[in-house]
């Protein structure tokens, strides 16, 4: 076992021979949009993206659904299953089996099982000073479903489609691009309950010796959930991220409340969050912009030595 329950990641990671390691995941939850099938690509790319975030490649995956049989029509699973498939062709695998139970409330996700050479696992833990904090993907997915659920945006809205699209496209082709560019991963996870905040506060935690920098000018928002967020449309999930992480998150004179809660705010198939050598930084995010169509990707902050141990471990700036 290279990764496991001692140093929790992403995924569990387990070495097979001196030259393969297999990466095991799961990912299900209740649905996020009314869609069927853009339900089953949402869950499907949201649990693809821990192996991604390791810096493996999916071999194969299995179902996992919960359907109120006796209430909704079996139709309506088909169409979570075939937005799952969907994704799983897009990421070059198989859906090879899985499992279904009937449940009072629809779920749906993956177990996913991929590869990944032992020497080049990414880590959660491992970031330095120095580093600049790469993402991917625009923040604000959390806040715009919450939207759609308060019948404040239509699925039909420019801005529905957006977080839609934002969050059916697969971390695959950003660490792709990560990969073949040899760029130095530090650290690295991917950005899905926690928020930006959280997940980047794992990953401090799980380094030596440093703090994180969040620069707010720099968090890109997908459309629309900058003015929600300005207004307090703001899920449960999102506020409790911004209790969790407390003290640890220090938001200086200034800041703009709202780019504190997308900084905070609860994503569903977010971006991957990497630790890099500053001066890799630039060439990288100009390469996941031009290459990969990744128009949000951004320099959304940098990594400093820890001053003192009572200092905040993240400060919004």
């Amino acid at each position: 076992m290279i990764v496991g329950l001692e140093s929790p990641d992403d995924a569990a990671v387990v070495r097979m021979s001196d030259d393969m390691a297999i990466v095991v995941t799961t990912d299900f939850f209740t649905p996020i949009v009314d869609d069927p099938r853009d339900f089953g690509r949402i869950a499907a790319c949201n649990a693809l993206s821990d192996i991604y975030a390791m810096g493996a490649i999916p071999l194969v995956a299995l179902n996992i659904a919960a359907f109120p049989s006796k209430t909704l029509p079996m139709s309506i699973l088909g169409e979570i299953l075939l937005g799952g498939a969907e994704i799983a062709a897009q990421a070059g695998i198989v859906i090879a089996g899985g499992h279904t139970i009937d449940d009072a409330e629809p779920k749906y996700g993956l177990a996913v099982v991929g590869t990944v050479h032992p020497d080049k696992v990414w880590r959660k833990g491992g970031a330095r000073a120095g580093d600049a904090l790469v993402l991917t993907k625009g923040l604000g997915t959390g806040i715009l479903s919450t939207a759609l659920k308060r019948d404040l945006l239509a699925e039909s809205h420019e801005h529905a489609r957006e977080m839609v699209r934002s969050m059916t496209t697969l971390n695959a082709r950003a660490a792709e691009i990560i990969r073949t560019r040899k760029t130095t991963v530090h650290a690295a996870t991917d950005v899905t309950g926690y928020g930006l905040a959280g997940h980047l506060l794992e990953m401090i935690r799980a380094s030596e010796g440093v703090t994180a920098e969040l620069i707010a000018a720099n968090i890109r928002a997908l459309p629309g959930a900058y003015e929600l967020a300005r207004d307090g449309v703001l899920p449960g999930g999102t506020r409790a991220n911004r209790d969790h992480v407390g003290d640890d998150l220090s938001v200086s004179e200034g800041v703009d409340p709202a780019l504190m809660w997308l900084a905070s705010d609860a994503q569903t198939s977010g971006g991957l969050l990497v630790s890099v050598p500053a001066e890799e930084s630039q060439a990288l995010v100009t390469a996941l912009r031009d290459e990969a169509g990744l128009s949000y990707a951004c320099v959304v902050g940098y990594v400093h030595a820890q001053s003192s141990s009572d200092s905040p471990r993240i400060v919004l700036r």
